[in-house]
């Protein structure tokens, strides 16, 4: 089961406007790589909409069945904002409706920066909102 926290105004590569739903997963416990400390984390991503922003507002905090997987990509450089460490990825996270093997949100749509959005519960990094458009870009 995955929430709806927040949307997007973004473009496609034709320059037409679109809504992008952010969605997070549920809780998860992870070892990290590098130091092997247990921490808490939840998977996000974002899926595109038919919606205008008006739908989309109210479709915050909406359950949808399915869940965020990773998913490989190029390498890519990342700055874990809390504690400043530089780390190489080589995955991002789509969402994949239940009894689906379909992945949404893996698309190849140009992401700019959002020209308005509603704030999300736990407020969506930048950095993947970067990470999302390289990957976009290389589609």
């Amino acid at each position: 089961m995955v929430q709806v926290i927040g949307y997007n105004i973004r473009k496609n590569k034709s320059g037409e406007e679109f809504i992008a739903l952010d969605l997070m997963g549920s809780l998860e416990i992870v070892q990290s790589q590098n130091t092997g400390n247990m921490y808490a984390t939840v998977r996000k991503c974002s899926i595109p909409s038919t919606f205008d922003a008006e739908i989309a507002k109210m479709m915050i905090g909406s359950k949808i069945e399915g869940e965020i997987v990773r998913v490989p990509c190029d390498p890519y450089d990342y700055t874990v904002k809390r504690t400043g460490e530089a780390i190489s990825l080589a995955y991002t996270y789509s969402y994949q409706p239940a009894g689906s093997k379909e992945l949404i949100g893996h698309g190849a749509f140009e992401i700019e920066e959002p020209k308005a959005q509603e704030k999300p519960a736990d407020g969506v990094k930048a950095a993947s909102q970067r990470k999302r458009n390289e990957i976009a870009k290389t589609k």
